[in-house]
């Protein structure tokens, strides 16, 4: 693996796969296709407030960004910036010259520096993801360079969040507010696109739909077979889903579909799709309030626990499941992740070892099991674990907890509960943007790290991931770190996460279906010009 201190132009070779379609733009179809597909939450079509699954489709398709991620393999290729060059704490990057808006304005340095300000200004989205960029600067229009606070090792994947955005376009749509850039075009851009993407926003409605056609300028064309329409609708119920693929009017479920309702699918001649390798299943314990604030306790618990019975729980057929067995905090594939071989396993003679060491007794204390009511499948995990802990002679008590309610509550140690439940992704790809938000001390109080977890051997690890040049240092420090993680036992890793999604026969999409095209970075398999439509 090569360090990062040295220039990467040589990474353009690795770009194949994508450059590939660099050709020129291909004239649609005479019939023009539609590929129609849901999401649970609501779509934000503004770059500097989007977080989620919805939004990230939006971006990826609306908006370009100065790296992509590599298929097939982990780290990054080449995109807008056509190579780079870093000392580790400044970032130059050279960009394409052929490169216009949807709007016919060139994207210059210039888009690239109002875009991280930008993100820094509103202080929303993933703007914490550049916390530590102190500048960008226009060094000519077709260069920009980057000057960090420190060295920050995950720099490069942070990159793939930041779409760049047209900055002439924006300042001609200011809305009302203080200062030069007044609103930062919010109001414009809740409604309007200012990208370069390979499609554009016909219309947009968060609570109901968005709609986009194919940019017939993308620079680097938009192959034949890609749809020509796409219609990304929102919060449809699983029935309503269900109905609507299995009469040809449908074609890609979102990903939070109950496993039988998706089997049935299946059953009835609809595909499978999976995205694997960057996200998991978290059961956080609370290790400041009692008995979770004793080691041997989690530990009891850890051991306690039915994994066999928790990945059995999210099968849809013999071959694909919704989760596969967690070996540590990194799911498997992922930069430092812990061996398969290390994937957890119930022992509950262990378990009662470790409960026997516990400082107190099980009948002098109530575990609360705590479940996020917009995912219903968190209540099944819920009662599997009062069943197992149970068997220890741990009395427990399952709590519906709305959203809300639950993030609010975790700011503050002694309102968090004992157990919690999350999914938690890595919205870069690299294990950084996955565990430091949940492990490191500085980052206690979030619906991420309820454990509330301080431990000065694990945040030494996470820093010292931050800042070293190559991927071997990094990856060994990674797997010391989950290796620490194991031993401390803040959370049962109960599974990595699939994203399974039903999909008709009518479309294609290499990138969930060939591991050779697969992305690390969760929701870039929906790049829909890489996607093709069967009639």
């Amino acid at each position: 693996m090569k360090s990062l201190l040295k220039p990467l132009a040589a990474t353009l070779v690795a770009a194949t796969s994508l450059a590939g379609l660099a050709v020129v733009a291909v004239t649609p179809a005479a019939a023009e296709t539609v590929l129609r597909l849901d999401e649970v939450a609501v779509g934000e079509l503004d770059p500097g407030k989007a977080t989620d699954y919805a939004d990230s489709i939006l971006m990826f398709n609306i908006y370009d960004t100065l790296v992509l991620a590599a298929q097939g393999g982990p780290g990054v290729v080449p995109h807008l910036a056509e190579s780079w060059e870093t000392d580790g704490k400044t970032y130059t990057f050279k960009l394409r010259s052929d490169v216009k808006f949807q709007s016919g304005n060139p994207l210059t340095a210039e888009d690239v520096v109002f875009s991280l300000d930008r993100m820094k200004a509103l202080g929303q989205g993933l703007s914490y993801l550049f916390a530590n960029v102190e500048k960008a600067e226009a060094v000519d229009p077709a260069t920009v360079r980057f000057t960090l606070t420190s060295p920050y090792s995950p720099f490069l994947s942070a990159l793939l969040r930041l779409p760049i955005v047209d900055k002439k376009l924006v300042s001609e749509n200011l809305g009302a507010g203080d200062g030069d850039m007044k609103d930062w075009g919010q109001g414009y851009l809740s409604t309007h696109a200012a990208g370069s993407g390979a499609y554009k926003v016909v219309s947009h409605n968060p609570q109901e739909e968005t709609v986009m056609a194919r940019n017939a300028d993308y620079f680097l064309g938009v192959p034949a077979k890609a749809p020509d329409t796409v219609r990304l609708r929102y919060g449809l119920e699983a029935a309503t889903v269900r109905t609507l693929i299995a009469q040809g009017e449908h074609d890609i479920t979102s990903q939070w579909l109950p496993p039988e309702v998706l089997k049935a699918l299946a059953a009835g001649g609809a595909q499978l799709l999976v995205e694997t390798g960057g996200s998991g299943f978290y059961i956080k314990m609370n290790t400041t309030r009692k008995p979770l604030d004793d080691l041997n306790c989690r530990l009891a618990l850890t051991y306690a626990f039915d994994y066999a019975a928790g990945v059995k729980m999210v099968a849809i057929t013999d071959e694909v499941s919704q989760g596969s067995p967690a070996s540590g905090p990194l799911p498997a594939g992922m930069l430092g992740a812990l061996p398969a071989s290390e994937a957890y396993a119930r022992d509950l003679d262990k378990a009662k070892e470790y409960l026997a060491q516990c400082k107190y007794k099980p009948e002098d204390f109530t575990l609360e099991l705590s479940w996020v009511g917009e995912v219903p499948l968190e209540e099944r995990y819920a009662l599997l674990m009062q069943a197992n802990f149970t068997e220890l002679g741990i009395k427990s008590e399952v709590r519906k907890i709305p959203w809300a309610l639950f993030s609010e509550q975790v700011t503050k140690p002694e309102n968090t509960p004992n157990i919690s439940q999350v999914f938690v992704n890595a919205v870069t790809g690299d294990p950084d943007t996955l565990i430091y938000g949940m492990y490191h001390s500085s980052a206690a109080g979030t619906w991420q790290s309820p454990e509330y977890l301080k431990d000065a051997k694990v945040d030494e690890l996470l820093d010292r991931g931050r800042t070293e040049t190559s991927d071997e240092q990094r990856a060994a420090t990674y797997t010391e770190a989950g290796k620490r993680l194991k031993e401390l036992a803040p959370t049962i890793f109960a599974y990595d996460q699939n994203a399974v999604f039903a999909a008709s026969k009518r479309v294609s999409v290499p990138a969930l279906t060939d591991r050779s095209k697969a992305f690390g970075l969760t929701g870039m398999a929906f790049t829909f010009r890489l996607m093709e439509m069967n009639e």
